[in-house]
């Protein structure tokens, strides 16, 4: 056993301890820190057995409900009518979080999270919407992204993905997520944006800057993150001027510049879809490539199955969608009075679904905590969400996952992981911001 597997295993261990030891009153799970460490397991296993609906005190964010089971999840995220999306869909910073933002340069506007800044202003998105405005944005967009456009895709991921694929050093140790993931997702949505390509890695940059706190090996400073937050708008809204003052096309700017519900949106309106199309077509996927990659790593049974039979790559997707679970949670804000788990949750609390809890749900799930690819019901998972907020783009993430894996069979027989990935230190985008592979040989 190599000093990481070690290290890794003894980590888990402490983990367990800490979660255990505490008292469930101050139980909290949302820590960035145990994100980037994959040490928040333990926290959402005692959740799901002692207090699956847990009031979560105030900490870096502000109090909360934790909603940690599959079906309790599902109760929430299919109810709009009770818990609303408006003022957003991530964990708000506490008073005393705010306060350090301030001090430390951050304050309103500075981007603390993909909504909004500290206090809540900013870019607004239709994630962020209820119905009926909710309704109207999405369905602006979703052509884009439909069974017919995808079929036109496919074979253009299939090309970036066979030349991505074909560049690759053989024999030598390099990071899959900035080789690989980040170069066929941002491929992709440049198209969708009807950007240049020389331009696509300004999105994984500007996605990584969104979610980003100063100090963490992203951006130093909050006016760092000011300044290139000002470019990507700018940026964008050089594209909106271009779209509207030319002829109606296919890609996500030209749709909402010309929508007959879309085109007299604000700035602020237009720039929050912006950001909210830019994290869903970038970071998600990326994150599920990567996630793919070291999960079949650490079951080296699964990835024999998939070498020995490629029809399995729909399901292992899909099963990697689940066990990867690429975005952590998703906030909502009750607007009446609501019992759920047997608490009274009251209007105005803030209740979060933790989609990759439930996702681990082991009286929903048969051994969540498994890797296997080829289960009975590969797609019963929450990470694409549910309702009138399922993402608009489950099907292209699954698309560009069952591509890529395809021209991989085609070409190696291995990929071998030669360390613990570098996570993201995050409570909402649960990924890898480095992750160290080699390719032995070619077929």
């Amino acid at each position: 056993m190599s000093d990481g597997a070690i290290d890794m295993r003894e980590a888990a261990r402490q983990a367990r301890e800490r979660a255990y030891a505490e008292p469930i009153e101050t139980l909290n799970p949302a820590q960035s820190a145990l994100f980037e460490a994959d040490a928040m397991w333990p926290y959402f296993e005692r959740l799901r057995r002692e207090d699956p609906v847990h009031f979560t005190p105030e900490a870096d964010f502000a109090a909360h409900w934790s909603i940690t089971k599959y079906n309790d999840i599902m109760e929430v995220d299919t109810n709009h009518e009770v818990f609303s999306s408006e003022g957003g869909i991530t964990l708000p910073p506490s008073e005393a979080a705010v306060e350090r933002m301030i001090a430390e340069g951050g304050g309103p506007g500075a981007g603390d999270s993909m909504f909004s800044g500290p206090d809540q202003s900013g870019p607004k998105m239709f994630i962020a919407m209820d119905p009926p405005k909710h309704d109207v944005q999405r369905k602006t967009v979703s052509p884009a992204v439909s069974p017919h456009n995808l079929a036109i895709m496919e074979p253009l991921i299939r090309e970036r993905a066979a030349a991505i694929l074909d560049s690759l050093p053989i024999g030598e140790p390099f990071d899959w997520v900035d080789k690989v993931s980040m170069e066929l997702t941002a491929m992709t949505l440049a198209t969708l944006f009807g950007m240049p390509q020389e331009h696509r890695r300004r999105l994984t940059r500007w996605s990584d800057v969104v979610m980003a706190r100063p100090g963490h090996g992203i951006v130093d400073s909050w006016e760092q993150k000011r300044a290139e937050m000002f470019e990507y708008g700018g940026y964008f809204m050089n594209l909106w001027n271009e779209r509207l003052n030319a002829p109606p096309e296919g890609d996500l700017i030209s749709m909402l510049a010309h929508g007959p519900e879309t085109r007299g949106m604000n700035q602020f309106e237009y720039l929050g879809n912006v950001i909210l199309l830019t994290i869903g077509g970038n970071d998600t996927t990326r994150n599920t490539i990567s996630g793919s990659v070291y999960a079949l790593n650490k079951n080296p049974d699964q990835y024999a199955k998939l070498r020995a039979d490629p029809s399995l790559i729909p399901s292992m997707v899909s099963e990697t969608i689940r066990w990867q679970t690429p975005l952590a949670h998703m906030k909502r804000t009750a607007k009446v009075d609501y019992e759920l788990g047997g608490k009274r949750i009251r209007a105005g609390d803030v209740v979060v679904m933790w989609y990759v809890s439930g996702n681990r749900d082991e009286s929903e799930i048969e051994n969540p905590n498994a890797y296997v690819i080829d289960r009975e019901r590969p797609r019963h998972h929450l990470s694409f969400g549910f309702g009138i907020h399922r993402c608009v783009g489950n099907r292209l993430a699954e698309l560009q996952l069952r591509v890529i894996w395809e021209e991989i069979l085609k070409r190696f027989p291995d990929i071998q992981l030669l360390e613990e990935p570098k996570r993201t230190y995050s409570t909402f985008v649960k990924g890898y911001e480095r992750m160290m592979v080699e390719i032995p040989r070619r077929r």
